[in-house]
């Protein structure tokens, strides 16, 4: 008997090693848009800091700016003409002003709204709030900016009368509103990471809802708080629409938060988009007082990631 020859059928050898091959394809082509990716936002950081560079060297290269009296000079006037000059610490001091006021509302009242929602609150008041207080966070800082000049300015003049129509405080507070919801949905998401455990050994040995959220669950969510607090702080820092409207453009040396005062943003906000010249010193000016605000909160950045590694070393 002569045996009928069977055709060839795909193995399921074959199959597997096309599955793999199409599967290598996909996991190279997300490895490239994922490096791809990394790399553009790189660059683009290194961009900004070689314009930064490069624009803050032409300023201190005029002949009428010096970099002692940039670093400690007391009086900020750039565009007064012969009596200019160009002390940054009218502005660097306005800055700390408002993030000053805006923090003394914004921490306290984040921090115990976090540990409410986290310890305290019904699962249907928690549904409720955190959504409203995230609503906070997509408000444009513009509107915050008028609701300052508008409502809280005329409230405090009616308080007391020595407030400017532009002062720090109003300022201060709007920007304390707007960075109240980074404060509380981060801290409140740092507590609720604590386990569950720790709380229950606490309460095994006695302790209170109270002495547990104290002493047990805010110190083990140190950490995430820390790192809530100093993102709110960079965000006062660099917000500019609020106290542009609200805050005014003196640029002076002060204490007194019933004053105005000027921002480092505010001020460059009042460059770039009014009459300066692309090549006058005070258009340089504004990229040396960029440059000093990267710095800042870069060097921010720096001490938070150092408290934070810290803390958690601590606790482990």
């Amino acid at each position: 008997m002569t045996s009928i020859p069977t055709p060839a059928v795909p193995t399921l050898t074959a199959g597997r090693a096309r599955s793999k091959r199409l599967l290598r394809l996909r996991e190279g082509a997300i490895q490239t848009s994922l490096v791809g990716c990394g790399t553009f936002s790189i660059l683009t950081t290194f961009a900004i800091i070689f314009v930064l560079v490069t624009e803050t060297i032409r300023f201190f290269q005029q002949p009428e700016v010096s970099v002692a009296e940039f670093f400690t000079g007391t009086e900020w006037n750039p565009l007064l003409g012969a009596q200019r000059h160009f002390g940054i610490w009218p502005l660097i001091c306005g800055t700390l002003l408002v993030t000053v006021v805006a923090m003394l509302l914004a921490l306290p009242l984040g921090f115990l709204t976090a540990i409410f929602l986290s310890e305290y609150a019904p699962r249907r008041v928690r549904a409720v709030l955190k959504p409203v207080l995230e609503v906070l966070a997509g408000i444009p800082t513009v509107v915050y900016g008028f609701f300052a000049l508008t409502v809280i300015t005329p409230a405090l003049q009616s308080m007391h009368d020595g407030f400017d129509v532009y002062n720090a405080t109003s300022a201060g507070l709007a920007v304390g509103i707007m960075c109240l919801p980074i404060v509380c949905s981060l801290s409140e998401d740092a507590l609720q990471a604590v386990p569950r455990s720790l709380r229950e050994g606490a309460y095994a040995l006695g302790g209170t809802k109270l002495d547990t959220t104290l002493r047990v669950t805010f110190p083990a969510a140190l950490s995430g708080i820390i790192a809530a607090s100093l993102l709110a702080i960079a965000r006062a820092v660099g917000e500019t629409m609020i106290v542009a409207l609200a805050a005014g453009n003196l640029a002076h040396l002060t204490a007194d938060p019933r004053e105005q005062t000027q921002t480092m943003t505010a001020y460059m906000v009042q460059i770039f988009l009014g009459d300066a010249s692309n090549f006058g010193v005070e258009y340089f000016s504004a990229y040396a007082v960029a440059a000093t605000l990267f710095v800042m909160t870069l060097s921010l950045t720096l001490i938070g990631h150092r408290i934070r590694v810290r803390f958690r070393e601590e606790y482990e």
